[in-house]
C-alpha cells in the first residue's frame, strides 16, 4: 500500500430530481484491491462511471494523485491512467487476440527518407506482437496472442479486456463484475491474474455481488447503499459476509438457501424426450435433450451462457420451433405450446429477460400483474375489463410479495430490477402453477431479493410444484435444486445430486473439459 491515488470528495450525481450518488468520499490507495459493493441501484455503477470519464459529476471533485481532474471522456481517464473492463467484453470475434489488445492505438513503422524518420502508415505489426507477448508473459496471462477470440474461452477473453488496458499503461483498473460469465476454475485464475497485477504495483477497483469472491480478493471493501457511502471496513476475519449483507440491505440477511427435507414424489409430472432444434441457418442448436422432472421437485441447468440454455427454454415455451422430440405434462403432449397455452394448463413461466418477455414497461403494476390472464374472469367480463378485481389482485400481490411502489400504481418501467422481476413472480407464483419454469429468477436483482425469490421458489416445490431453473448463478442452481444437469454446446453433458457435487467437479463439465456418456445420463436421470 502507498500513497492515495484516486479520491472523491463529496462527489454527486443526479439524474433530474433522482439522486444516484449523495456526497460519496471514498479514498483507493496505490496497490490496493478495493471492492465496491452494495445492492442493485445502489449507486456503483454511476460512481465507477464517473471515475472513468462516462459520467459528469453534478458537483464535487474526483482528485487522482493528489490533483484534481475532469474527465469528461474515456480517453481523458486513459490519458491519466484509469481504465475499466466492462461486465459486456467489447471485442471483435474475427480478429486475432494482439489485434483486439492494439486496436485504436496501433503501432505504424517509421520511414527513413534521407536520414530523416517520418510516421508511415503501415502497421508493425512485427513489433506489436512483440510487445504484447511480453505483456502476456509480464502477467502470466497465458494466452496464445495469434489466436482469433471468436475461438478463446470466456475466461481469456475476460483477460484479453484488461490486457486493452494494461497495453495503454493505466495504473488503476475498475472491473465491473468480472465474474459474471466465468466458471469456478477461471474466477480462480482472474483472483490469481488481480493478485499478479497487485505486485506489479497495479491499483484495483472491482465492483462485484458475490461477496465470496469479494473475501478472497479485496484488502477494503466498501458498501453503497441508496447512493451514499454505508462504510469501508477492512477485508479480515473480523468481518463476515453476513456483516457485509446486513450494511449493503440495512437488515440481516440469509445468505444459504435452506431446503427442506422433502423428497421428489413418485409422480413424473414433465417429461422431454430426445428434443433437438435448430437454428434460422439449420445448425442444431439443442442436441437430443431428455429428462423427467417429479411432483416436489426441483431440476437445474447449470452451463456457461451460450451453451444452449437460452435455446432450450425458448424450445420449452413454444418460442423456438422443436425438429425432433417431444414435451408433454401430466402425460399429455404439450410439444410446441406457445406461452399462452402453457398457461392454460397450470405451467408457469418466468423468463430469462425480465423487460423484453416478461413485462409491458409502459403499463402500470396492476396490468402487468394480470398479464396473461386479462382476457379472463374476474378482471375481464364480456369484453370489460373490472377495475376492482385488478385493483384488489394488485395490492394483494403488492403486500404478499413485498414489491416497493413509488406511488400507488406506477408504470413498471420505473420500478427497479429487484422489483420489476418480484412482479413477475408474483404473478407466475399466485395462480397456484402445477409446473414452473424458470429462467435466471434473480439476474440483476439485490440480496434482499434474492432471499425472498429463492424462499418462494422453495415454498413453491414443498407445496408438490414441479419446478425447472436455468441459472447462471452456480450457488443458485445448486442450492435451489435437487438434481444438476450440465449443458455445454447445446447438449447434456453431465447430470449430478446437488448435495454431492463441488462448483470446481461441474466447472470442468461446463468447460467441455469433462463429459458423460449418453448412457451414464440416462441412468442417473
Amino acid at each position: 500500500m502507498g500513497s492515495i491515488l484516486i479520491e472523491t470528495r463529496d462527489i454527486t450525481k443526479k439524474f433530474g430530481d433522482f439522486t444516484a450518488n449523495d456526497k460519496i468520499n471514498i479514498a483507493v490507495e496505490e496497490g490496493e484491491i478495493r471492492a465496491i459493493i452494495g445492492e442493485n441501484g445502489a449507486g456503483k455503477s454511476t460512481l465507477m462511471n464517473m471515475l472513468y470519464g462516462i459520467l459528469k459529476p453534478t458537483s464535487g471533485e474526483i482528485l487522482f494523485n493528489g490533483k484534481p481532474v475532469i474527465l469528461d471522456s474515456p480517453l481523458d481517464a486513459i490519458k491519466l491512467g484509469i481504465g475499466m473492463v466492462h461486465q459486456h467484453f467489447k471485442l471483435s470475434p474475427s480478429l486475432s487476440i494482439y489485434e483486439n489488445i492494439v486496436l485504436g492505438d496501433e503501432t505504424v513503422k517509421t520511414l527513413n527518407v534521407f536520414g530523416k524518420h517520418f510516421k508511415g502508415f503501415l502497421v508493425d505489426q512485427k513489433k506489436e506482437m512483440a510487445e504484447i507477448q511480453a505483456l502476456v508473459d509480464k502477467f502470466n496471462f497465458n494466452l496464445d496472442i495469434t489466436a482469433k477470440v471468436r475461438d478463446i474461452s470466456i475466461g481469456a477473453k475476460q483477460r484479453v479486456e484488461i490486457l486493452k488496458m494494461l497495453y495503454r499503461n493505466v495504473n488503476l483498473l475498475i472491473l465491473d463484475e468480472p465474474t459474471a460469465v466465468l466458471i469456478p476454475s477461471e474466477v480462480e485464475d482472474l483472483i490469481e491474474r488481480m493478485q499478479d497485477l497487485k505486485k506489479a504495483g497495479k491499483t484495483i477497483i472491482i465492483i462485484t455481488h458475490k461477496l465470496n469472491e469479494v473475501k478472497m480478493c479485496a484488502d477494503n471493501i466498501t458498501v453503497i447503499r441508496g447512493g451514499r457511502v454505508i462504510g469501508t471496513v477492512r477485508n479480515d476475519e473480523s468481518t463476515t459476509d453476513s456483516d457485509l449483507a446486513e450494511m449493503m440491505v440495512g437488515r440481516p440477511v440469509l445468505l444459504r438457501v435452506n431446503k427442506s427435507d422433502k423428497k421428489p414424489g413418485d409422480k413424473v409430472v414433465y417429461r422431454v424426450s430426445n428434443l433437438s432444434a435448430k437454428d434460422s441457418d439449420g445448425k442444431k442448436i439443442i442436441n437430443d435433450i431428455s429428462f423427467d422432472i417429479h411432483e416436489n421437485e426441483v431440476i437445474g441447468i447449470a452451463g456457461v451462457e451460450g451453451n444452449g440454455q437460452t435455446d432450450l427454454m425458448l424450445a420449452l415455451t413454444g418460442l423456438l420451433d422443436i425438429s425432433e422430440g417431444s414435451v408433454s405434462f401430466n402425460g399429455e403432449d404439450i410439444t410446441g405450446l406457445w406461452p399462452d397455452e402453457l398457461r392454460r394448463h397450470k405451467i408457469g413461466i418466468v423468463p430469462e429477460d425480465r423487460y423484453r418477455q416478461g413485462l409491458c414497461l409502459g403499463m402500470p403494476v396492476s396490468a402487468n400483474l394480470i398479464a396473461g390472464m386479462h382476457g379472463r374472469w374476474p378482471f375481464c367480463v364480456h369484453g370489460i375489463m373490472q377495475n376492482a378485481p385488478i385493483k384488489e389482485n394488485k395490492e394483494r400481490l403488492v403486500e404478499a410479495f413485498d414489491i416497493r411502489l413509488g406511488s400507488d400504481d406506477p408504470p413498471v418501467g420505473s420500478l427497479s430490477g429487484g422489483n420489476a422481476q418480484k412482479v413477475i413472480i408474483a404473478r407466475e407464483f399466485s395462480k397456484h402453477p402445477q409446473l414452473l419454469l424458470v429462467s435466471q429468477p434473480t439476474r440483476g436483482v439485490d440480496i434482499g431479493a434474492i432471499e425472498f425469490i429463492h424462499n418462494e421458489i422453495l415454498r413453491m416445490r414443498d407445496k408438490g410444484a414441479a419446478i425447472l431453473i436455468f441459472s447462471s448463478e452456480l450457488s443458485e442452481v445448486v442450492g435451489l435444486s435437487d438434481k444438476v444437469y450440465v449443458m455445454y454446446k447445446g447438449e447434456f453433458v453431465g447430470i449430478f445430486k446437488s448435495d454431492d457435487v463441488s462448483f470446481n467437479e461441474l466447472g470442468l463439465y461446463m468447460s467441455g473439459v469433462k463429459r458423460m456418456s449418453k448412457e451414464e445420463i440416462a441412468a442417473n436421470g
